[in-house]
């Protein structure tokens, strides 16, 4: 007789209900339980209408996890071992709002059982019908009245009502399952689940302040921001994030915001293996939304069994009240300041300062405007004079300590101001220090005291600071880039080209990526390609006072002195429009073999509070011995 679980076949899958097994011309593709549960019940009914209610009916019983979020991402996964697409399907169709329908032909592999000739029983052999969608059998050998498919689907049914019920006691229960070994997880970015595609800053902001919180966990590397939302929206499969991150487990869910209310779905699931090992539904008011989150990362932190010391539990047992309308600013703040553009600093500025002024005791956003002035007078955005920057930057942060001072972000918003513009190294260093102990996990902090490290004359520490912020944001190109300055730095040329060559392998059209091979290549004395990779900058970004003056540098050492000589003096011309060009101006010039007016270039940078972290560059090596370049470095409270 036809047994109950015999393998159903379509295309060149095969699906064996009793081994739990799916496989492509013999080999086995990996689906996790879930969607092969899933794939069976459309299985069972080819060509027909499964409805959204019966899924959840048979499927999600009990209301554990979100329905929504985890179907979409079971039919995903169905599509992703399938080969499938959802814009033109060939085995899986979305009926929309209303189901799904597997569209391929759908046969029961024949099993064919011949008499026993102990028993004397008679064998039957099972065979579809002509058209295999209706999975009707024909029973050679039993009364035609008799139909084995209700029995098989009962015993099929049967076996799926005990499985749901080992996995709500697993639920239940997690602590009767072995301790899964997880010191490094990622979040991927969290779905926005409101059908409004201008809601999706609100579910970005909550997957940053949820790696936040989880960053602040010593005993786990928390993947940042950068390298996380790279997968935003995408298809690929579990096991290929986490590898290609370097994680031992990833959390993903969804948002989902109706007026003043708020639910966070969320799971933990374990690589490589792609196991679930744990999920929740989490619904509030918007103004406890970041208790939502503290209480989302607490659970996670139990689940993975990572001990937390009293500081990192005081801080997310800690209730965050805030007002939604300033958390709802925040949000945006922080999703204009992460687009690191002039553009996006204004708005973010603009948003910071309209949390602050709706709830005035909400410290993040103190911290996320300090972040916001501090690089607006960084020579990348020119948007502040650096002396108008600093003291903004500044006040900004202390406010954002002084309601609360247990935020690394806070403490690092403060060092950075303090190491960029104040030259007041070792409080910036304290308070790096102090960073660290909170926020372990956040990449900025580490990305921004490896420059401190290497200003003070620290340089391999702070090569080292930086390999821990590629850790941490292993997609980051401007982390990726920085490595590449730093290695230059150290006069580690071939191991710069790589790294340069590494960053613009993830973006092809990354210009500092560009910039920072050039520089490389120049102190390899291969000017030709140096000169064509700043131009490469300059053509994809447009002209900089960075971009440009490198430019001129490579021009002039290569020998082609009046076009560098034409170019420094574009720069002069247009000095009044972007005043933080002044160390870039004396940069040219020291490729002209001119040190005094490279000197007094230096000498105006001082004056406007420059960033000094460009005198480590190669390039200023002739300076060196320079008296006077020894007296500015002594001014601005450096090594000799």
């Amino acid at each position: 007789m036809q047994s109950a679980n015999s393998p159903l076949r379509f295309a060149v899958f095969e699906l064996d209900l009793q081994t739990g097994e799916l496989t492509k011309r013999g080999r086995r593709v990996r689906l996790q339980e879930l969607p092969f549960r899933l794939l069976a019940m459309l299985l069972e009914k080819p060509g027909q209408l499964v409805t959204r209610e019966e899924l959840r009916a048979r499927l999600w019983p009990q209301t554990f996890v979100d329905f929504d979020h985890g179907l979409n991402k079971a039919i995903s996964k169905i599509r992703v071992a399938l080969g499938d697409s959802a814009d033109n399907p060939r085995f899986v169709e979305t009926v929309a709002g209303r189901g799904y329908r597997f569209l391929a032909d759908v046969t029961i592999v024949q099993d064919t059982i011949v008499q026993d000739k102990c028993s004397g029983a008679v064998g039957t052999d099972l065979v579809a019908r002509e058209d295999p969608r209706h999975l009707r059998l024909v029973d050679v050998g039993v009364p035609a009245k008799w139909s084995p498919r209700p029995r098989a689907w009962m015993l099929y049914g049967t076996g799926f009502a005990l499985a749901i019920a080992i996995a709500l006691l697993w639920f239940v229960n997690p602590w009767g399952r072995s301790s899964p070994q997880i010191r490094s997880l990622a979040v991927l970015p969290l779905e926005n689940l409101s059908g409004d595609a201008s809601q999706d800053y609100f579910a970005d902001g909550m997957t940053e302040e949820l790696i936040t919180d989880l960053g602040q966990i010593s005993a786990l590397r928390v993947i940042s921001r950068t390298s996380a939302m790279t997968y935003k929206k995408s298809r690929k499969p579990l096991t290929d994030i986490t590898r290609e991150l370097r994680v031992d487990a990833v959390v993903e869910g969804s948002v989902l915001r109706s007026g003043d209310r708020v639910r966070i779905t969320a799971q933990l699931i374990q690589a490589p293996l792609d196991k679930h090992i744990w999920a929740k539904s989490y619904e509030g008011d918007l103004r406890d939304t970041l208790s939502l989150q503290s209480s989302v990362a607490r659970d996670i932190a139990e689940q993975i069994r990572a001990t937390l010391d009293r500081r990192e539990k005081a801080t997310l047992e800690k209730l965050k009240p805030v007002k939604p309308e300033a958390y709802e600013a925040y949000l945006k703040g922080r999703y204009f300041w992460n687009k690191r553009t002039s553009e996006g600093l204004k708005k973010a500025i603009e948003y910071f300062s309209q949390a602050i002024e709706t709830d005035p005791t909400y410290a993040e956003a103190y911290s996320g405007l300090a972040d916001a002035y501090a690089l607006s007078g960084d020579w990348e955005y020119g948007l502040l004079a650096p002396r108008d920057a600093f003291p903004l930057a500044r006040a900004a942060a202390t406010e954002a300590l002084a309601l609360d001072d247990s935020l690394g972000e806070a403490h690092t918003s403060l060092a950075f101001a303090l190491d960029l513009y104040g030259w007041e190294w070792e409080a910036a260093g304290k308070e790096y220090e102090l960073a660290i102990k909170l926020s372990p996990s956040y990449a900025t902090l580490h990305l921004w005291y490896a420059w401190h490290l290497m200003v003070i004359g620290r340089t391999n520490e702070g090569i080292v600071e930086l390999r821990k912020a590629e850790t941490l944001d292993p997609l980051s190109l401007i982390i990726s880039a920085d490595l590449a300055d730093a290695l230059c730095i150290a006069h580690l040329y071939d191991e710069s080209v790589q790294q340069s060559k590494k960053a613009l392998e993830l973006d092809p059209n990354f210009a500092i990526g560009h910039y920072e091979l050039g520089q490389a290549l120049e102190q390899k004395q291969m000017h030709d390609e140096a000169i064509a990779e700043f131009q490469s900058a300059i053509k994809i970004a447009g002209h900089s006072g960075a971009f440009d003056s490198n430019l001129a540098y490579a021009y002039a050492s290569s020998g082609r002195q009046e076009e560098a000589a034409k170019m420094v003096g574009d720069l002069e011309a247009k000095h009044e429009q972007n005043p933080t060009t002044d160390a870039n101006i004396a940069l040219v010039y020291v490729g002209l073999g001119n040190q005094d007016q490279a000197m007094i270039w230096l000498n105006r940078a001082y004056e406007a509070r420059f960033n000094p972290s460009i005198l480590l560059r190669p390039a200023f090596d002739p300076l060196r011995s320079n008296a006077q370049f020894r007296d500015l470095r002594r001014r601005i409270g450096l090594p000799q």
